[in-house]
């Protein structure tokens, strides 16, 4: 999508927004940029051995000290965080990769969305049924990529119709 500058009822030609992304894909490399901030937190929790700041709106440290917050030893806001840079890479530097790589782009990023949906759908499951605790961070890393993989299937349809 790009945006176009109108004066006195004519259209002048389109302006391409910053590093040539769309509005669709700009909203989607906020929305990660969201995720690796939060992620990034939940990362520096767990490392540090401290306690989230939850206030009151959940039970941060019981998720965060669950046998579910790793997996093979790796913190699992860890993965999130490189799910997270991925995503935010393949935005910023996909327009660099060779033509042939990069017509892939917006199907890398629905790829990556969408294993990290399931992941986070998984980790849902778990802090509901078998925790039995929220955190208040982990919901808010669970709406993001899930926005971000609807928002891919948006982008995946408006790209191929362009082609």
């Amino acid at each position: 999508m790009q945006d176009v500058d109108v004066m006195e009822g004519h259209e002048a030609a389109p302006r391409a927004l910053p590093l040539g992304l769309s509005g669709l894909e700009w909203a989607m490399a906020v929305l990660a940029g969201l995720g690796a901030l939060d992620a990034i937190y939940l990362t520096w929790v767990k490392l540090a051995h401290t306690q989230a700041i939850c206030a009151g709106l959940g039970d941060c440290e019981r998720v965060q000290t669950s046998v579910y917050s790793t997996l093979f030893g790796i913190p699992v806001a860890i993965l999130g965080l490189g799910a997270y840079l991925v995503i935010l890479a393949l935005f910023l530097f996909g327009n660099r990769l060779p033509e042939t790589l990069a017509a892939y782009n917006p199907l890398l990023i629905f790829g990556v969305a969408f294993i990290g949906f399931l992941f986070s759908a998984y980790l849902t499951y778990v802090e509901l049924f078998v925790i039995e605790a929220i955190c208040p961070y982990c919901v808010v890393s669970a709406v993001l990529i899930t926005l971000i993989w609807l928002l891919s299937i948006w982008n995946l349809v408006r790209v191929s119709r362009a082609e």
